[in-house]
C-alpha cells in the first residue's frame, strides 16, 4: 500500500481538484492513439509476433485558481491515459501519468507535490545523474518517447536565488525502472543461464514502504554566462535489480545507492556542448568483495550537437563506465557465475531532418558499443497529416554478439511499429 504521506496528499490533490467545478471545468486537451509493432523474430513472450497493440486515449488538464491559493501562484494539473490492451486480450486500464499542485509560496520558492515526472541532466537517452525511474518496456516496443520516462510520487522544492538555484526531491515510496519480464520482451535470466520468456521465474523484491527508505535528489545549479553547471546528489536505491537476494528462489532486490555528480552544458565551436559525470557509490558493497551486490562505478559521458542548416542536425554522445575496486569483484566471484567487464565504452550518434514545411521528420537514432559488441538503431519517419492527425512508423533493431550485454539480450525484441495519434 502507498505511504500515509502519500494518501495525504492524494486527497489534498483530490480535494483541490473539485474547485475545477467552480467557474467551470478548465480546458481539457489530449490524444486518442492507435499503435501497433510487428516483431521479427519468434521468441518466448507471450505473443511470438508482436509485443505491441493497443488503443491510448490520454486526457490532460491545467487549472489555476482564481480564488483559493490565488496569491500564491497555484496551479493544479491532471494527466492521466486510459488503455485499452489487446496484447492482453482486450484488458482495459488506467494509467495516471500526472496529478499535482504546484504553488509559489515565496517569489523565490516553487512547489509542486503529488505524482509526477522527476528528470535532470544533459544526456540524450542516456542518464549518469538523472536516477529517477524509466520505462525501458515502452521504450523497446515502440510507444512514444514520453512514455521512456516514467512518474514517481513525491515533492520537488526549487529555490532561486542569486548565487545559484536549488531543486530538492522527496520520493517517499520507491519507483523502480520497469524493465524487460518475459511477458512483452525476452531478456537475459541468470538464474536460467540465457535468454528467458514467460519461462522466467525472476522475481523482485523492491524495499519496504518505510519512512527510512524515503529517497532524496538534490541539484544546486546557475549559468556563468551561455554556461549551466550543476552539482548532484541522490540517496536512495539502484532502480535496476542488481543485488541477489535469495539465489535458490530466484530474486533480485534494489541495493542502496549514493550518486555524486556534476554536469556543464553550454556553446562549443557553432554548437552545444556537454559534459557530465557521476561517482555510483553502492552503499552495501563499498569494498566491492561482495559477489551478490552491484559494486560502486564511475560513469562520465560528453556530448555535442549542431544545426547544420537547412532543418538538419546531427548530434554525438561518447559514454564511459568503470567497475570500482575491480580486482575485488573478481576474486569474489564463484566458477559459475557471469562476471562484468571493468570498463564499457558506447557511442551514440542523432541524425534529424525536417522536410515538407517541416511536417515530415525523418531521425535515426544510433547506439554502439565496441566494448560489448552490440548496437541498437532507432529509425523514425513521423508526418504530421494535418494540425491533429499525426503518423509515425519506426523501428528498433538490436544486435549483440553476446546475450549478457545490454542490447545483445534484447537481439530477439527487435520490430517495427506504427503509431497513429489524434491530438485535440
Amino acid at each position: 500500500m502507498k505511504s500515509c504521506i502519500i494518501f495525504i496528499l492524494t486527497c489534498f490533490l483530490s480535494g483541490n481538484l473539485l474547485a475545477f467545478t467552480i467557474g467551470g471545468l478548465p480546458p481539457i486537451h489530449g490524444f486518442w492513439e492507435s499503435d501497433f509493432s510487428y516483431k521479427f523474430k519468434d521468441d518466448l513472450t507471450k505473443h511470438s509476433h508482436y509485443n505491441l497493440l493497443e488503443q491510448r486515449l490520454q486526457l490532460k488538464a491545467r487549472y489555476y485558481p482564481k480564488e483559493f491559493l490565488a496569491d500564491w501562484n497555484s496551479e493544479f494539473f491532471f494527466r492521466g491515459d486510459f488503455i485499452i490492451d489487446e496484447y492482453y486480450a482486450g484488458k482495459t486500464k488506467f494509467s495516471l501519468r500526472e496529478f499535482y499542485t504546484q504553488i509559489s509560496p515565496f517569489s523565490f520558492m516553487d512547489v509542486k507535490i503529488g505524482r509526477q515526472v522527476f528528470t535532470w541532466g544533459t544526456g540524450d537517452y542516456l542518464f549518469i545523474n538523472d536516477v529517477f525511474p524509466k520505462d525501458y518496456v515502452s521504450f523497446f516496443i515502440g510507444r512514444d518517447d514520453e512514455y521512456l520516462k516514467a512518474p514517481s510520487d513525491g515533492v520537488r522544492v526549487s529555490v532561486y536565488t542569486s548565487f545559484t538555484n536549488m531543486d530538492f526531491v522527496i520520493i517517499p515510496v520507491f519507483e523502480p525502472n520497469t524493465i524487460p519480464s518475459g511477458e512483452r520482451l525476452s531478456f537475459f535470466d541468470s538464474f536460467q543461464r540465457g535468454i528467458a520468456g514467460r519461462n522466467s521465474e525472476r522475481q523482485l523484491i523492491e524495499p519496504p514502504h518505510q519512512f527510512n527508505n524515503t529517497e532524496f535528489a538534490l541539484r544546486f545549479y546557475r549559468t556563468f554566462g551561455s554556461y549551466e553547471a550543476a552539482l548532484y546528489f541522490f540517496r536512495g536505491f539502484y532502480k535496476m535489480p542488481c543485488g541477489y537476494k535469495d539465489e535458490l528462489r530466484h530474486q533480485l532486490y534494489y541495493p542502496p545507492l549514493n550518486v555524486y555528480g556534476a554536469s556543464i552544458r553550454g556553446p562549443f565551436m557553432g554548437g552545444v556542448a556537454n559534459v557530465e559525470t557521476g561517482f555510483y557509490e553502492s552503499r552495501e558493497d563499498k569494498k566491492g568483495n561482495n559477489r551478490l551486490v552491484e559494486n560502486s562505478s564511475f560513469k562520465i559521458m560528453g556530448g555535442y550537437e549542431r544545426d547544420l542548416g537547412n532543418d538538419l542536425r546531427v548530434g554525438f554522445q561518447y559514454f564511459y563506465e568503470q567497475i570500482l575496486n575491480y580486482s575485488s569483484y573478481k576474486n569474489a566471484l564463484l566458477l559459475q557465475d557471469f562476471y562484468w567487464d571493468e570498463s564499457r565504452h558506447l557511442l551514440t550518434l542523432r541524425i534529424t531532418k525536417l522536410l515538407w514545411q517541416q511536417t515530415l521528420t525523418l531521425s535515426l537514432f544510433t547506439f554502439f558499443s565496441p566494448s560489448d559488441r552490440d548496437c541498437y538503431l532507432r529509425p523514425v519517419v513521423s508526418y504530421d497529416i494535418n494540425d491533429n492527425l499525426t503518423v509515425t512508423m519506426g523501428a528498433n533493431l538490436i544486435w549483440g554478439q553476446d546475450d549478457i550485454t545490454e542490447f545483445g539480450q534484447m537481439e530477439n525484441n527487435s520490430n517495427i511499429y506504427l503509431r497513429l495519434r489524434y491530438s485535440f
